[in-house]
């Protein structure tokens, strides 16, 4: 946030460091685009290698380096399965961390419908199980669950912050 943001606060946004930056932090275990594009898939359900790479179309040596990465980072597990007269391989499922990206895919997912959809329409559409109403991602309040608008937040530095060196 800038000081034309809702920032306000003692230390300017400016003057404080970013190393700690959780979407910084966040970026630098997903965020690049064959990354978010597996978790797309495992949200859907995907989770043998072989469908990722013929779903997503990349190479087995970035798929592999991707995975790695993914497990690595405690967002999938592997969990060993053996096709009958096969080699014993991995599925890949999504963890508690991994699902917890959930929000962040549909946030992207609402953002591409309405600022980059071509014109046959979304690929999903996705539905409360309950009443079939439409679902869409917003940031709350905590105290009255109401929806909120950037300039309905306070932005203070938290204690993490510190001055850049």
């Amino acid at each position: 946030m800038t000081k034309s943001g809702p920032y306000d606060g003692g230390m300017e946004w400016l003057e404080a460091s970013t190393e700690n930056c959780p979407v910084q932090r966040t970026l630098d275990v997903v965020g690049e685009k064959w990354t978010l594009l597996i978790l797309r898939d495992a949200v859907n359900g995907v989770r043998r290698f072989d469908d990722f790479r013929r779903h997503i179309g990349l190479s087995e040596a970035v798929l592999s380096d991707r995975l790695r990465k993914l497990v690595a980072a405690g967002i999938l597990k592997t969990v060993p399965y053996r096709e009958p007269g096969s080699r014993s391989r991995n599925e890949y499922r999504l963890t508690r961390k991994g699902w917890d990206l959930w929000p962040v895919l549909m946030a992207l997912s609402q953002w591409g419908q309405l600022h980059a959809l071509g014109p046959e329409g979304p690929l999903l559409d996705l539905r409360h199980a309950d009443c079939d109403a439409p679902v869409r991602v917003v940031v709350e309040c905590c105290a009255d669950h109401a929806a909120l608008a950037p300039g309905d937040v306070t932005v203070r530095l938290g204690s993490g912050a510190h001055a850049r060196s």
